[in-house]
């Protein structure tokens, strides 16, 4: 049973997120009728520090800081794929986000799938965007519950049964309410615990870490011991030549689907001008920093010695945590971690019923929506999403969120011409398109469950094995480009372009009163 001293911690913290929550009403308050762009986006108004927490917090997910150290703990060396991944985020985003930015604002756009629907004047082809995010953000969002549970068990804080299934449907519950109350404004002031718990609690951690075996050094020597290497020349902790097309693969596919997903576009799109934009991008690698410091934890946890359960790897690090940290500051770490998965699920959520509003259920169902019955919707459905999430954890084995967590990013990848490459032509036809999202989803899909649902996949017989992501890609843009040179000679129309690239807002700058209105 976990310490008094660290649950009192443990709660402190979760009651200053709850705290947080109900504040977010103050943040950038707006007398504007109710809209699903203020519910939704904080009416765009979120200047370089919130944006840079939000989309930090977004980004860098609860489970991610559980899974990363977990995977280098059982795996090693390809690990740390999550770094160099980051890291190329940041270019892409500085590049990819402002632009995409400046034509949402301009049109009012609120979702990817609405900049496709305008840029290609197709339907099918932004509902196919639209459905492709919802699909794989939704096991994302269960994850989130999973980082939460895998914490509370190594921390001796979820009691065995039902009653560890209601302590978590509780920490989850005050965020459902927060969020269905203030839409974005809520995970935007948590993001601000978030940052400051995990920055503070993670330097603890590493400090003690280093003290206790002396040295970066002696960690990693101890670490390769446990993993069976028998020299530096053959540490499991350096890449073999075998795995380099792998990790590279992996990098740079992770990096072109995260700026696909729904919850990291709305926390961009929140933003107050494209400048911001620009400068969070230039801070985010501070947060890779810190997913480094995470992977360096499961080093530690090799060192150390800890004996995570089987199958459950990503209670390694929580594990060290309790075993090197009096229980104060072990309660802080827990703590940080559960608040750091509450900021990503609520915009995850978010995201997913935006979708949902904007191009599912206006576009087919109820035309004449009004924003206010819009930002009901949302809301109901973002409540759902989140009810779903707990259900499906709790239905279904953790290794099955997992799976299909990996079947999203792969998925994810396959509106990457779409959007990204939409940004810069329109040369690709809308027919092209889909045919190419057809052929990339069902190639992705097949090489990841040939594999017994790994996303590292042999391309053939004695050849590297790659991301299954990006070699579904690679097939996704062969295939737009073959049936868009077929269909130019076939004279095939294409939609109509709503989007006026050519004419842009300055960065920064708010369009005339209205242009919100798609």
């Amino acid at each position: 049973m976990a310490g008094g001293a660290m649950t009192a911690t443990f709660l402190a913290v979760i009651g200053g997120a709850s705290l947080l929550a109900v504040t977010a009403r103050r943040l950038r308050p707006s007398d504007r009728l109710p809209s699903l762009e203020g519910w939704a986006l904080a009416d765009r108004g979120l200047g370089p520090g919130w944006t840079w927490l939000l989309l930090g917090g977004t980004v860098y997910t609860a489970y991610t800081f559980t899974a990363v150290p977990g995977l280098a703990y059982g795996n090693g060396a390809p690990a740390f794929f999550a770094v160099p991944y980051t890291v190329i985020v940041c270019p892409l985003a500085f590049v990819l986000l402002s632009r995409l930015w400046s034509v949402a604002r301009r049109h009012g756009y609120i979702t990817a799938a609405d900049f496709v629907r305008g840029r290609y004047g197709s339907p099918p082809l932004a509902l196919v965007v639209a459905l492709t995010g919802i699909l794989a953000t939704m096991p994302y969002l269960a994850l989130q519950l999973l980082g939460i549970r895998a914490v509370l068990t190594a921390g001796g804080l979820y009691p065995h049964g039902a009653t560890g299934d209601l302590v978590m449907v509780a920490v989850f519950a005050g965020l459902a309410v927060a969020t269905y109350r203030h839409g974005l404004r809520a995970p935007t002031v948590i993001s601000a615990l978030k940052a400051a718990a995990v920055f503070v609690s993670l330097t603890a951690v590493c400090w003690l870490v280093l003290e206790r075996f002396g040295g970066p050094g002696a960690v990693f020597d101890g670490a390769a011991r446990a993993l069976g290497g028998t020299d530096a020349a053959h540490s499991p902790l350096v890449l073999t030549p075998d795995q380099r097309p792998a990790f590279a693969t992996l990098a740079l596919g992770s990096a072109l689907a995260l700026l696909m997903y729904p919850h990291v576009l709305t926390a961009g799109f929140a933003a107050d001008g494209t400048r911001t934009l620009r400068k969070v991008s230039a801070g985010l690698p501070a947060w890779t920093a810190l997913l480094a410091l995470f992977g360096f934890l499961g080093i530690a946890a090799l060192a150390a010695g800890v004996r995570a359960p089987e199958g459950g790897a990503e209670a390694a690090v929580p594990m060290l945590v309790d075993r090197l940290m009096p229980g104060p500051l072990a309660g802080l770490v827990f703590g940080s971690i559960v608040v750091g998965a509450l900021v990503p699920a609520a915009v995850m959520s978010i995201a997913a019923a935006t979708s949902f509003v904007r191009n599912v259920y206006v576009e087919y169902v109820h035309p004449t929506a009004t924003p206010k019955r819009q930002v009901r919707v949302a809301k109901a459905v973002s409540l759902t999403a989140k009810v779903g999430a707990v259900a499906f954890v709790f239905g279904l084995r953790d290794q099955d969120a997992i799976n299909l967590q990996l079947l999203g990013g792969v998925w994810i990848l396959q509106i990457f011409p779409a959007v990204a490459v939409g940004l810069y032509t329109r040369w690709l036809h809308p027919r092209a398109l889909l045919a190419g999202w057809a052929a990339g989803m069902a190639a992705g899909t097949y090489l990841v469950v040939r594999e017994g649902f790994s996303s590292i996949v042999p391309l053939g017989a004695g050849s590297p094995s790659v991301y299954a992501g990006v070699a579904a890609l690679v097939l996704n843009l062969t295939v737009a480009v073959a049936c868009t040179v077929v269909l130019a000679r076939l004279g095939v129309p294409r939609g109509a372009d709503a989007t006026d690239l050519s004419s842009r807002p300055r960065a920064g700058r708010r369009p005339p009163t209205g242009a919100n209105n798609p």
